[in-house]
């Protein structure tokens, strides 16, 4: 089984006192050469996306307003939270760039599965707009390239950051090629974006896949297992997905200052495992996992680190900082509801 991996730190993409900056992975790579892991991986160079393959899932006025801003000196994209420095053009483009060049990577036979360490994150952009810290959606533009260029017709986006994929679903939501399927908190008014009821499924020749799963604070290890096991899976197995592409944000983590929702370290990594273990079954193993949101460095380290032992096949997983506090809340209802929606019996 052979890992690709591309790493885009995006060090010069960095606002002071932002989130969304520079220390979140600049780091990483140390990490995992202590951790031994770099040995058992195949490092790419990074890779510019053309405009070609970024106008297949943005308008071309978006593109050129994001570059007009970064060149022109930077500033803030939006109203609330997005924001572009001097290099943040060339370093999106770099971060969809080199998605789109592990999934080329995976098509082709030259590696299994892989995993994109990108930043700035993607799947808040939209089709003609950025929001949530996204600029370009590099899994979108991963799935577009697989279509456009190799011919899949049937891809799958798991997303399990904690916030809702709305740039995903935007650009997917009447297209019945690419099933979406979005764990994520779910409180309207009160947690971002505020998007992904489970009413929002699709609209069109996509109506039906696009799957929410809004969940309330602290689901935890439990819960996000049975999402897997009980819906992800039984959806995937009837869509026969020829690639899986996975948003991963490890902002679910119970310790994440951005979120409440109690996965840990260990839940992260059963949950990888069991997305490898399907795309095995279904897609050849051809599995991409992206990087999008985690905001505790060492949750996301880890999670990181654990994501690549499922790749490869290892049976370890690494949870120094251990389970939240807090009771798990029972998802059964929820599950039922999402059954009786998407006709899973």
């Amino acid at each position: 089984m052979t890992t690709a991996a591309v790493y885009v730190p995006a060090i010069a993409h960095t606002k002071s006192g932002h989130p969304e900056n520079q220390r979140r992975i600049g780091q990483i790579l140390p990490f995992l050469e202590k951790a031994g892991i770099l040995a058992d991986i195949n490092l790419l160079e990074p890779t510019l996306a053309t405009m070609q393959q970024l106008r297949r899932v943005h308008a071309p006025a978006l593109i050129e307003r994001i570059r007009e801003i970064s060149t022109t000196g930077g500033g803030m994209l939006d109203v609330g939270d997005t924001y572009a420095t001097p290099a943040s053009y060339e370093l999106a483009r770099l971060a969809a760039g080199s998605t789109i060049g592990v999934v080329d990577q995976i098509l082709t036979g030259r590696a299994q599965n892989g995993f994109a360490l990108v930043r700035p994150p993607g799947h808040h952009a939209e089709h003609n707009r950025v929001s949530g810290f996204c600029l370009f959606n590099n899994v979108a533009a991963a799935a577009r390239q697989a279509q456009a260029v190799h011919g899949v017709k049937r891809s799958l986006i798991v997303d399990f950051d904690v916030h809702h994929g709305n740039g995903t679903q935007d650009i997917f939501y009447e297209d019945d090629s690419v099933m979406f399927i979005s764990t994520h908190l779910f409180l309207p008014r009160m947690f971002y974006p505020g998007t992904g009821d489970l009413r929002e499924s699709g609209n069109g020749f996509g109506s039906g896949y696009t799957v929410n799963v809004p969940l309330m604070p602290n689901v935890g290890d439990t819960g996000y297992g049975r999402i897997l096991t009980e819906l992800v899976t039984p959806m995937a197995r009837q869509f026969k997905p020829e690639l899986i592409l996975v948003s991963a944000g490890y902002d679910a983590h119970w310790q994440d200052p951005l979120s409440m929702s109690g996965l840990s370290l260990t839940g992260y990594a059963e949950m990888s495992r069991a997305l490898v273990q399907l795309a095995e079954e279904l897609a050849d193993g051809r599995i991409l996992f992206v990087l999008e949101g985690g905001y505790q460095v060492e949750a996301l380290s880890y999670g990181i680190l654990n994501t690549f032992y499922a790749l490869t096949g290892q049976d370890k997983i690494e949870d120094p900082m251990g389970s939240m506090l807090e009771s798990e809340q029972d998802i059964s209802q929820l599950l039922r509801q999402l059954k009786r929606h998407h006709l899973i019996y």
